[in-house]
């Protein structure tokens, strides 16, 4: 009996971070493991095929720049981008609402199943050494970060975004300029919110530790580094998709 709750222990903590019925702690711990995963992926996208795959703001400003000096191919490359980071955003939402009106306690648990499912198709990209397949796993890798970013905004009711790590380093900013303001004068009635400074700081740090890894990872191993990233998100989702609706 004892090792039975041993094994269902992992399953039960899995079930519980991508339930429909959430806590503010359940948010900040699966923020925290896809904010590294998009770390380590993004890491990933400059080592294979030297792009940052979560970076929308380079790849619109890099649009307006190569289209002024007709480098065609470059914009073309960066449309894109755009193009599968929003189809991933949108098919995610598409995947949780049409889980809310068929099986609510997998509304969340599908799209990271999914996003699992691409991350093992990108581990793969190292067979496609010809341009089309550079360009298909860019793509593969934008949609999957795109997934990932509005996944994670539906879950935390758009609170947490993580790969949109500028947003968040702003965010940081201004908490420590009320904090800053506040030292300066106290009776102004600004107050930071040191409980938001401690996600964000949190957040920003596991996408960095994130980064770091996949770096050495992706570095080493190449595409194949994707393998265990994919293995996560569906080890967190698979238990979830294979339960039954509860009643």
């Amino acid at each position: 009996m004892t090792s039975r709750r041993r094994f269902l222990r992992p399953l039960q903590s899995a079930r519980a971070l991508v339930a429909h019925r959430r806590s503010t702690a359940s948010d900040l711990l699966l923020a925290t493991l896809l904010a590294a995963i998009a770390g380590a992926a993004n890491a990933g996208g400059f080592f294979a095929l030297g792009q940052y795959t979560s970076h929308m703001t380079g790849y619109l400003s890099q649009l307006a720049d190569t289209l002024v000096i007709a480098q065609f191919r470059i914009a073309f490359v960066s449309v894109l981008a755009m193009s599968a980071f929003i189809a991933g955003a949108g098919f995610s939402t598409v995947l949780i609402n049409w889980a809310r009106q068929t099986a609510m306690h997998r509304q969340y648990a599908l799209p990271m199943a999914v996003q699992g499912a691409f991350m093992l198709c990108f581990s793969w990209g190292g067979i496609f050494t010809t341009e089309p397949g550079r360009l298909f796993s860019l793509t593969c890798l934008c949609f999957i970060m795109g997934m990932q970013n509005a996944t994670i905004t539906k879950i935390s009711s758009a609170r947490i975004r993580t790969t949109h790590a500028t947003g968040m380093i702003t965010d940081i900013g201004i908490e420590l300029g009320r904090i800053f303001f506040a030292t300066l004068r106290p009776q102004s009635g600004v107050r930071p919110d040191f409980a938001k400074l401690g996600i964000l700081l949190q957040l920003v740090f596991s996408f960095l530790i994130g980064g770091i890894i996949g770096a050495v990872g992706y570095s080493h191993i190449g595409f194949f580094f994707s393998m265990p990233l994919a293995l996560i998100l569906l080890g967190l989702s698979i238990p979830t998709l294979l339960t039954a609706r509860p009643s």
